[in-house]
């Protein structure tokens, strides 16, 4: 080994003795007493721009927290009787530590991880693991989410489906939509993640395939891609890409495996209806709200039809809003 790797090995390790204290030390000061809050969550947030789960995260605590309800993160006091832990994006020891048995524990999964990646590095098994251990109630994503873990042999304790929604504060129609007569059909696309099953496939398709006279298509994300027709805006802030969907006409969905895409849920609530491929949670997220397609090939075809039903499809648009959605939530963390 390296000097270089013998340094990272120490810091690695130095890191998880220091996680490891302060874990210790915040059980120890929890135990000693004090108010408990009306709910835990266990999540680690990264800074915008980033994906779904985190984006949902904050419009569920944003709007908890303007009901007056206290949330406490990544620590269980003793007044606390539930506890919401996302997926696996949190210290798995933390929660561990934690854990008592008269606080009720609710597991938001998403995924399979695996299937939405392309690989199976074993995500998917840690969460079953954890799920299994320690979860009272799962909450999943769609219903396409709980029948594909069934089919990997997961089966989730007592899961119940709670689509996820956005902040309406953040995304919402505009108050007033351009006419497209005389213009070009605006069509957007956006992900935070570089993963090819975002979709990569079409948008390259288009890029070179595009009517340029009809459409203008943006794309506002991470890619590896370098487009020549495609506008890209690369990962831009939550105010900005909000502006974008609403200045937009239609949005495109073209990812696999997706088990309830928050950018999809975004760009609906903006009043956009979508062009979207036909796999994981799309159609229960779109309805009528828009028309499906399979391959990259297809992709001329369903917009043209998208554009002459616009109106129609528009009005089909529903996303459960963030009251109600907060409302189940409460109702499966109370038991």
């Amino acid at each position: 080994m390296t000097l270089h790797g013998v340094y990272a090995r120490a810091r690695g390790a130095i890191s998880r003795v220091s996680r490891e204290l302060h874990t210790e030390l915040d059980v120890g000061r929890s135990r000693r007493g004090g108010d408990g809050a009306d709910l835990a969550l266990f999540h680690e947030f990264a800074p915008p721009p980033t994906g779904g789960g985190h984006q949902f995260l904050r419009a569920l605590l944003a709007e908890l927290t303007r009901r007056g309800l206290t949330v406490e993160l990544n620590t269980i006091s003793p007044g606390t009787t539930a506890c919401l832990f996302n997926s696996f994006n949190f210290d798995f020891r933390r929660l561990r530590r934690f854990a008592r048995g008269e606080v009720r524990f609710v597991h938001r999964v998403d995924g399979p991880i695996g299937t939405y990646r392309g690989y199976d590095d074993g995500t998917d098994a840690r969460i079953a693991e954890l799920n299994a251990a320690l979860a009272d109630a799962t909450i999943v994503q769609s219903r396409y989410s709980l029948e594909a873990h069934r089919a990997l042999g997961i089966e989730l304790v007592e899961p119940h489906v709670v689509s996820n929604t956005v902040d309406p504060a953040v995304f919402h129609p505009s108050a007033e939509r351009e006419p497209l007569a005389g213009r070009r059909v605006r069509v957007i696309a956006s992900s935070w993640s570089d993963n090819p099953n975002k979709g990569g496939d079409v948008l390259a398709w288009l890029d070179r395939n595009v009517d340029l006279d009809r459409y203008e298509v943006t794309f506002a994300g991470r890619t590896e891609a370098a487009f020549d027709r495609i506008r890209a805006l690369g990962p831009i802030p939550t105010e900005p890409l909000a502006e974008e969907l609403r200045r937009s006409d239609v949005f495109l969905a073209p990812s696999r495996n997706d088990p309830c895409s928050n950018a999809l849920l975004e760009a609906l609530a903006s009043g956009l209806p979508a062009v979207f491929r036909a796999s994981g949670g799309h159609p229960e997220l779109v309805g009528e709200a828009g028309v499906p397609f399979t391959g990259p090939d297809e992709v001329a075809d369903a917009l043209d039809r998208l554009v002459a039903e616009l109106d129609e499809r528009r009005a089909a648009i529903h996303v459960s809003p963030i009251a109600e959605v907060a409302d189940r939530y409460l109702e499966v963390l109370r038991g």
